[in-house]
């Protein structure tokens, strides 16, 4: 079981890849809190399936009693996804696909130094390496999309910000996520799987609502816009659902900063689609930052 959460990581990061594709194409027609909401809007209903299917499997499986410190938990951690996912989408007005995914990739690092400080989760020093080399990979292929104009440092100041602002808010929620679904597992003696998909539906919901409710009363447009498009919102919502199931079981198992650095690899899925749907090209630091990205999972996964 303790190597299960490799594979599971690896999904994640190729459903991630393809959701972020889906989201930048959607920002064309539907404003940044939109993209947002379709992240979670269908989501939901699929977590309940998957809940149910879950159930269907295990049998015996209980219903948990669920505390009030495992709802502060989930609560923080919807509320800093939501932040996260609306910096990312600001990304992708500032700088091309690529490097708006690379910047929040600051995430491992953040996540690493904040589960140490906070969660007592130290990392070995090899799993430690692993964290860095991975950080200076994205930041070297961050360089190699720097744009060229007369604003071209203030503009990467700016992107930097929002970069860091939206890795910091996922690391904040990949360590809530993972504290609530451990609260499940310790307290009430829930598999991994079963734990991990409660934390899923109860993060959604709250998303879903709070998203929802908010685009009612102060924007309803928005809404008709997201139905408008809805098939490309049905497969932003899908894509993130399963890289979700992914990233939440995968950080019931193991520290949170592992997984965000094996995560990594999502660069290379994300460079891949921004070369083949957007036509964007890759530079030399691309494929320096691509080997030391192998490097520093390796590494992670040998820790």
């Amino acid at each position: 079981m303790s190597l299960l959460w490799i594979p599971f990581t690896i999904m994640a990061a190729f459903m991630q890849s393809w959701r972020n594709a889906l989201q930048k194409e959607l920002r064309h027609s539907v404003n940044t809190t939109g993209v947002t909401l379709a992240r979670f809007i269908v989501a939901l209903p699929l977590a309940v399936i998957y809940l149910w299917c879950l159930y269907q499997y295990y049998p015996s499986a209980s219903i948990p009693k669920f505390s009030t410190k495992f709802f502060s938990y989930i609560f923080i951690a919807a509320i800093t996804q939501i932040m996260a996912t609306i910096f990312m989408v600001m990304l992708f007005k500032t700088r091309n696909y690529a490097i708006g995914v690379g910047l929040a990739k600051s995430e491992a690092v953040i996540a690493a130094t904040l589960g140490a400080i906070f969660f007592a989760a130290p990392l070995s020093s090899t799993a430690l390496l692993g964290v860095i080399i991975g950080g200076i990979a994205v930041w070297l292929m961050s360089l190699s999309h720097n744009p060229q104009s007369k604003n071209d440092s203030q503009l990467s100041i700016k992107t930097i910000a929002i970069g860091l602002a939206s890795g910091l808010f996922f690391a904040l929620c990949s360590l809530f996520i993972r504290e609530s679904s451990l609260i499940l597992r310790h307290d009430f003696g829930q598999n991994f799987v079963i734990s991990a998909s409660w934390t899923l539906f109860f993060v959604l919901f709250i998303q879903t609502l709070l998203l929802t409710t908010y685009l009612a009363i102060t924007d309803a447009h928005t809404l008709k816009m997201l139905y408008k498009r809805k098939k490309l919102t049905a497969l932003v919502s899908l894509f993130s659902f399963l890289g979700s199931v992914g990233w939440f079981t995968a950080m019931s198992l193991q520290s949170v900063a592992l997984v965000k650095t094996l995560g990594q690899i999502e660069v290379l899925f994300t460079l891949a689609i921004s070369v083949w749907w957007f036509k964007e090209n890759l530079g030399r630091n691309d494929y320096l930052g691509l080997m030391l990205i192998v490097i520093g999972a390796v590494l992670v996964i040998l820790a």
